[in-house]
């Protein structure tokens, strides 16, 4: 799970002033929150409206970069369930047909990259791209993406000025002082402050019930009477409770990269969770680049890799990398090695050009680009739209003294990324919308059997996470990718994997039992 991806570019996201001595923000009452069975009514509702109405498909405005013949539409959705018939927003969606026959066609497939706070808008160009991991599925299947509500252009919500929140260098994440710690805590009461001031009316219905909700209408609109659905990362956590808000609306789903769905950990717990799986996934990394020095010259054991971390780290906290690469901005660009093996070898690159002498390879993948106003945008609506589905859909703790002391104590053993984490999130201890409960994942009545999807060391979503939703959705599969950790394994190429992912959307079928597959293929230096 990341924003536009949880974690973006660590130590972007700030931190407050917290209430010393409270244990968790409150949930919402029933009342704050709306019956769940006049949302459930409300849901239906907009979804009958939206079955009736359809969506009028037309070319896709040239500035959204998709190509003919993907289309584009919009589907209307109620602001808030209990009331179907209050304030609408229209959530935007696309699609390219299936490129076989008619007589092959399924239906819909819509998918979800996670986040929370991803568009899924680019998923059609898996054909246009002609992405041949995919192109089995395309013949059965019209791809269909949306950009979820909050997001891109559904009603996107804002929480900073884009240009301030990109700007470096940030403070440095790890604390040096109790001082330190202020500052942060300041940074992230105003961030919470800010999205309640640009985006309050809608801030208190951007939660993945509504955008659960919101998949049910598309389903509708879009005519298929059953959810065929592919979610990676955050997108899994989405579908499974799409799968219990609506077990009789899915056909067949593969949720990939496994959010934990236990309530205890959502979203705090899961979020310390990744701090522990980071550290395990950048020493592979960093192994990987010890026994290729010979290339990148950063030392032949994994202690000498990371010596030279700690050397870059210092510098740059010293003296930030063209006034602009701090720690904060060099800990957002390495954290992509350990989330993608397709990162290993371009981090690497630039970081061994800055040891030889050249540093502008690193400044260029690690500062914002002040000029890019659209990305710029994109990267602050995405990380607004990641902090007010993780701080809605459950309590958070409130003490500055449980997150001080779960975080130096986990920083002790799992530096690289815990406090970064930590500021990231920390706004939701100072959230003003109310809370969700959390949903309790389960197989409801009618839930066909779901395909699990896992690499065994993904450091985003831990394994543990694919292990506890396998328990809650009997029937299921889980495919597990044995001694690999990239993040979002169906859009790799290991033909274990993506033989049983096709045959599973083609026909339904799964295996008798679990399956374990070994890694796709190292990364090359």
């Amino acid at each position: 799970m990341r924003r536009t991806a949880v974690l973006g570019s660590a130590g972007t996201l700030i931190a407050g002033t917290l209430v010393a001595g409270a244990l968790a923000a409150p949930a919402a009452s029933a009342q704050d929150r709306g019956r769940p069975d006049a949302e459930a009514r409300g849901a239906a509702v907009a979804a009958q409206r939206a079955a009736d109405q359809g969506i009028d498909w037309e070319d896709c405005p040239e500035d959204w970069g998709l190509e003919k013949p993907i289309q584009c539409g919009w589907v209307t959705v109620p602001v808030d369930y209990a009331k179907p018939n209050g304030k609408k927003i229209k959530i935007a969606v696309d699609r390219i047909g299936a490129t076989g026959t008619p007589a092959e066609r399924q239906g819909a497939l819509l998918y979800n990259p996670g986040g929370p706070g991803g568009s899924g808008l680019r998923f059609p160009r898996r054909v246009t791209t002609k992405n041949t991991i995919w192109a089995g599925a395309a013949k059965a299947y019209d791809f269909v993406g949306f950009d979820p509500r909050g997001v891109g252009h559904s009603a996107p919500i804002s929480c900073v000025d884009p240009a301030e929140f990109v700007k470096g260098p940030k403070l440095d994440p790890v604390p040096d002082s109790e001082a330190d710690k202020r500052a942060q805590r300041k940074l992230a009461a105003e961030y919470a402050e800010g999205c309640a001031e640009k985006s309050g009316d809608l801030l208190p219905y951007i939660n993945t019930l509504n955008t659960a909700r919101d998949l049910d209408v598309i389903r509708a609109a879009l005519g298929e009477k059953k959810l065929n659905f592919v979610g990676v990362s955050y997108g899994t956590y989405l579908g499974a409770v799409y799968g219990t808000l609506f077990p009789t609306h899915v056909r067949r789903m593969v949720l990939d990269s496994v959010v934990n769905p236990s309530t205890r950990k959502i979203w705090y717990e899961a979020n310390l969770d990744q701090d522990i799986a980071f550290e395990g996934r950048l020493k592979d990394w960093m192994t990987w680049v010890a026994q290729n020095d010979a290339t990148y010259h950063l030392g032949d054991t994994y202690p000498e890799v990371r010596r030279q971390w700690d050397i870059l780290r210092a510098d740059a906290k010293k003296n930030p990398l063209g006034g602009k690469v701090g720690p904060a901005e060099l800990i957002g660009f390495f954290q992509n090695a350990p989330y993608y093996d397709s990162m290993w070898a371009p981090v690497a690159e630039a970081w061994s050009a800055y040891v030889a002498g050249d540093p502008q390879p690193l400044i260029d993948s690690a500062a914002s680009d002040p000029t890019d106003t659209a990305g710029n945008a994109a990267s602050e609506n995405g990380n607004a739209v990641y902090t007010a589905v993780e701080c809605a859909d459950a309590p958070w703790p409130t003490s500055w003294r449980k997150w001080d002391r779960d975080n130096s104590r986990l920083h002790e053993r799992y530096p690289f990324m815990t406090w970064a984490n930590a500021w990231m999130n920390l706004p939701c201890a100072t959230w003003s919308t109310p809370r969700q409960r959390p949903t309790e994942v389960r197989t409801g009545k009618g839930l066909p059997p779901v395909l699990i999807t896992q690499a065994e060391r993904d450091a985003a979503t831990p394994y543990a996470g694919a292990v506890e939703l396998h328990k809650r959705f009997k029937g299921s599969r889980l495919i597990t990718e044995r001694d690999a950790g990239s993040h979002g394994i169906t859009n790799l190429a290991n033909p274990c994997l993506n033989t049983r992912v096709e045959a599973y959307l083609l026909t339904g079928r799964l295996d008798s039992r679990d399956v374990t597959c070994a890694p796709h293929a190292t990364p090359r230096p």
